[in-house]
């Protein structure tokens, strides 16, 4: 293989591209401030002093809907550009490609709901 230009170009585009990426981390390691100790701790509720439990964080099933809902809207954003190009493809191919791909969103959503991922459950005060 020779080493020509173009190997030259792509070599330093990627060392470029790795100082561009690692410069503001180092740059924000240098000059960040370095406070370890008074209110630094503290959550921020608007200026107020936190009251009652305000280090309790939320619960994880919050976490597990947001990320079901991101999984489904992105499907349903699929199906957008299938809904613009249905017309235009002829054939029943089009029709059986989004059963499929409906089908299987459908197996998901039985499985969440089998597994009890729908199910909101009862907070337990301690």
């Amino acid at each position: 293989m020779v080493f020509d230009t173009l190997h030259f170009a792509i070599i330093v585009f990627i060392v470029a591209a790795l100082i561009f990426a690692a410069s503001p981390l180092v740059i924000a390691g240098l000059i960040a401030p370095r406070t370890r100790g008074g209110d630094y701790r503290m959550p921020y509720e608007c200026g107020v002093n936190p009251a009652g439990r305000a280090w309790d964080s939320f619960g994880f099933n919050y976490h597990i809907y947001a990320l079901i809902f991101i999984a489904f809207d992105v499907d349903v954003l699929y199906l957008f550009p299938v809904g613009v190009a249905y017309r235009q493809m002829g054939g029943l191919f089009p029709l059986v490609e989004l059963s499929y791909f409906l089908f299987f969103v459908l197996l998901a959503v039985i499985y969440f709901i089998a597994k009890g991922v729908f199910s909101w459950p009862k907070r337990l005060e301690l």
